[in-house]
């Protein structure tokens, strides 16, 4: 019997998770689904954001749901020595898992252009797929050093790291459009003439394939004037994680977004938004993001591709009729996890 280990985490994180185990109960009840703490909840409970019983858990699982991490700024976790803030758990979670790409769909949906930010007739042209690598880069290169008037972090990758990678970005792509964009910045970073480097070889592997290269400051002004030109993008770590949040908001609200994260292992699962301090509790998040995290867990680690296409049609459904309040709609988390389930 497949197990997911499942991380409400903080924040919004419970009310989200909560509602997408409603929707992944309806369509895998076979499931076994086993909660464990992560970030600042763990820290609370066991002064570790990511605890030895969370570890030992995820040992035999076939795949991790995760709310999200971490407070608001002012919080007292935020004045923690960095190893025991909540992002540090999410950190070491995704070193555990050996998770090294990160897939996030973009994609508005037909009859909601009208909530993108963009021009409907542009808005209308969204549909790309960013793959992130996410074990490299400057959020876990160990070269980094912090002084009294001067700090340092420094952005390294293997060939091997950006091979393993681009691999995932060019089989997305191959089941996609044909079309992969890798974004670098090469004319004035070694490491980005290494990546440029490497994935011009791997690409070699695969014919039906149509590379471009691209720097990361015209990437992000393209995505928001002419996002029709995009399949799939593959980025290193930190230029992923800003262009994904820039991108993000193009369907109309981080609400929306889902995300793999893959490795050899359990795949790890989880909306992109963040905490939402400001909204805990009050039962108004919207929690399309997480139960589109579910269909991709579906598809990528239990390999039933039928359910996760019930789960993303019935959301596009629910989303048509109760949009959430941050769509400019009146639904809260509740009602719009009611609007899916009989549409599954």
């Amino acid at each position: 019997m497949p197990k997911v280990v499942v991380l409400p985490g903080d924040g919004i994180g419970p009310e989200v998770v909560g509602a997408a185990l409603e929707v992944l109960r309806e369509v895998a009840p076979d499931l076994t689904l086993e909660e464990h703490l992560i970030g600042g909840a763990a820290f609370d409970a066991e002064g570790d954001p990511f605890p030895g019983s969370t570890r030992d858990a995820l040992a035999g699982a076939d795949a991790a749901l995760l709310g999200t991490v971490g407070g608001a700024q002012d919080s007292a976790w935020n004045r923690l020595p960095r190893p025991q803030r909540p992002e540090s758990g999410l950190l070491r979670l995704r070193q555990h898992l050996g998770v090294f790409a990160n897939l996030r769909p973009v994609r508005v949906m037909p009859g909601l252009e009208h909530l993108s930010p963009l021009r409907p007739e542009i808005a209308a042209g969204v549909d790309l797929l960013i793959v992130r690598e996410l074990l490299g880069g400057a959020y876990f290169d160990p070269r980094r050093e912090r002084g009294e008037d001067a700090a340092f972090n420094t952005i390294g990758y293997t060939r091997a790291e950006i091979e393993r990678v681009s691999g995932h970005a060019l089989r997305a792509a191959q089941e996609r459009r044909g079309g992969l964009t890798s974004v670098d910045k090469a004319n004035v970073l070694e490491v980005s003439e290494l990546w440029r480097e490497t994935v011009t070889a791997r690409a070699q592997q695969y014919p039906d394939v149509t590379l471009h290269h691209e720097y990361v400051d015209s990437v992000a002004t393209l995505l928001v004037t002419r996002p029709e030109r995009y399949d799939v993008l593959l980025t290193e770590n930190l230029f992923g994680d800003i262009l994904s949040d820039l991108a993000a908001v193009l369907p109309g609200s981080l609400g929306l977004m889902p995300s793999a994260s893959l490795g050899a292992g359990a795949g790890l699962y989880e909306p992109i938004h963040g905490s939402a301090p400001d909204i805990a509790g009050q039962g108004v998040a919207n929690p399309a993001g997480t139960i589109l995290s579910v269909a991709m867990l579906l598809r990528y680690s239990l390999n039933r591709g039928a359910e996760a296409d019930r789960v993303e049609t019935a959301v596009q459904a629910a989303l048509s009729a109760h949009p959430t309040r941050d769509l400019g709609g009146k639904a809260d988390t509740t009602e719009l996890t009611a609007a899916v389930l009989p549409a599954l």
